[in-house]
């Protein structure tokens, strides 16, 4: 399916866009779906109640999780084909599936600052990978997807307070000056996959009327015994379960140091890397 040059593209960046994996008909009818959903009010595992007199609007339209547990659309997507078979070529290796999202960022909605999914993830051994498909055109003005190229070779890096004004989640990751921070712009259909260790996170929405939903899955190399709990049951890609191990306890963390003249890495002992979810 995939190219030798998206496959080197790939395994310099970290991350690949795939264009038109899915078609214009398709986002359409799922943007109708969660829509529909997300009228009907709360939903397990919503980040905050719905409450359409908030001046937060992310608390108008707010984040769903793990819909796949209760609805059939979301683990059909989840479970697709053609997201199985571009995986299987850039990890080697079949899958696991662990967790959708759907994200509805309406305009002024604020963004999530730069993170890696590794580090609530917790996949021992191996990493994680992401399939975030845009469902409407994502650019910067309404806060499309930003990865930083070739952070997918660093480890977990240890986090800092992030600034909640523009994201809606408190911690992130510093990267220095020499990484380029790069913006996915996309249309409906394209897929952005990216490896476990890629920083990555989104600016806020600033456009006047814009939505910028997207629909997130997460998933594991298929070689993993492990994974933090708040991500079981594991799935297969032919949607049965697979029984795997909880992920427990911190971890080593990466601090930035300056070695002759250039940014390096130096791993620090333990941190504790708290399960979460992350864009």
């Amino acid at each position: 399916m995939l190219t030798p040059a998206q496959l080197a593209d790939y395994k310099r960046d970290g991350f690949l866009v795939v264009r038109g994996l899915f078609s214009r008909e398709e986002t359409d009818r799922l943007i109708d779906h969660y829509m529909e959903l997300r009228r009907q009010g709360e939903k397990p595992d919503d980040f905050s109640g719905v409450d359409a007199e908030e001046i937060d609007p992310l608390k108008k339209y707010p984040r769903m999780i793990h819909m796949h547990r209760w609805d059939d659309v979301s683990l059909q997507w989840m479970i697709d084909s053609r997201l199985n078979a571009v995986m299987t070529e850039l990890l080697g290796e079949e899958p696991f599936a662990v967790q959708t999202m759907l994200y509805y960022k309406p305009a002024g909605g604020r963004g999530q600052a730069l993170h890696q999914d590794q580090f609530y993830l917790r996949v021992k051994p191996g990493t994680c990978m992401a399939a975030w498909m845009a469902l409407d055109p994502c650019d910067e003005e309404n806060g499309c997807m930003k990865v930083v190229a070739g952070s997918h070779n660093l480890p977990v890096l240890c986090t800092e307070r992030a600034d909640t004004k523009v994201s809606f989640t408190d911690i992130t990751v510093p990267i220095p000056e020499e990484m380029p921070i790069v913006s996915a712009v996309m249309g409906p259909g394209d897929v952005l996959f990216f490896n476990g260790s890629v920083i990555h996170g989104s600016y806020p929405n600033t456009s006047r009327d814009r939505f910028r939903r997207a629909l997130i899955g997460h998933y594991i190399t298929g070689s993993a015994e492990a994974v933090s709990g708040y991500y079981h049951p594991v799935l297969r890609m032919d949607g049965t379960e697979v029984e795997l191990e909880v992920s427990r306890g911190g971890g080593r963390c990466g601090v930035w140091k300056e070695q002759d003249g250039h940014p390096v890495v130096e791993l620090r002992e333990e941190a504790e890397l708290a399960g979460a979810v992350s864009e």
